[in-house]
């Protein structure tokens, strides 16, 4: 499916609101937030150039699962860290296990349904951590209400991941063309929910 320029421009307004996030945005963080905001938003930079360049097709190569793993665990892995503080080092444990979990089941060729559950697991407890911590804490006066605008941000990543993931084990939700189509802009809203929540809240 070829690029069009609405798409590139949308991409590139992600890209430019991941950069600004990575240079400005974690300023004043303790060490492991700071490391797993910054690789989950360089990942988010790096994806949307590539995307820019090689265009969307590239979202069919296989490296693509892995790599879009790193920006939920990564993201939830700063969360838990910064506000759970008694969950600390069971979670990383798991996104260090759980990534494992995917590469392993990826780069291995498998017949059963065992990668799409690893697959299932790993995104589902990233991505409910990453839409519900914010908005809990929001709602319960433990952060600013802006906060919860982080929680958008990973119910959209959840979308997202959803429809991709859906689309590389042959069972769309929607064609392929669709998906393609909406991304850009779901990639661009998700960025600017995560920068905004993490600014304001």
């Amino acid at each position: 499916m070829k690029i069009t320029l609405l798409d590139r421009i949308l991409l590139l307004f992600t890209g430019l609101l991941a950069a600004w996030q990575v240079a400005v945005g974690i300023e004043g963080l303790t060490t492991v937030p700071m490391i797993a905001y910054t690789i989950a938003f360089g990942v988010l930079l790096v994806a949307g150039l590539l995307l820019i360049i090689l265009g969307l097709d590239s979202l069919d190569s296989p490296i693509v699962v892995i790599v879009s793993t790193v920006i939920p665990l990564s993201l939830s892995l700063g969360l838990v860290w910064e506000h759970l503080a008694s969950f600390r080092t069971g979670y990383l444990l798991f996104a260090i296990l759980g990534f494992l979990a995917v590469v392993v089941t990826r780069a291995i060729p498998m017949k059963n349904k065992l990668p799409v559950l690893v697959l299932a697991v790993v995104h589902g407890i990233a991505g409910l951590t990453i839409f519900l911590l914010p908005i809990v804490f929001a709602i319960t006066g433990q952060a600013k209400a802006g906060f919860a605008l982080v929680g958008v941000g990973g119910a959209l990543i959840g979308i997202g991941g959803l429809l991709l993931a859906l689309l590389k084990v042959g069972k769309p939700i929607l064609s392929r063309e669709t998906i393609f189509r909406v991304l850009p802009g779901l990639l661009l809203l998700m960025t600017a929910a995560f920068v905004a929540g993490f600014r304001f809240g």
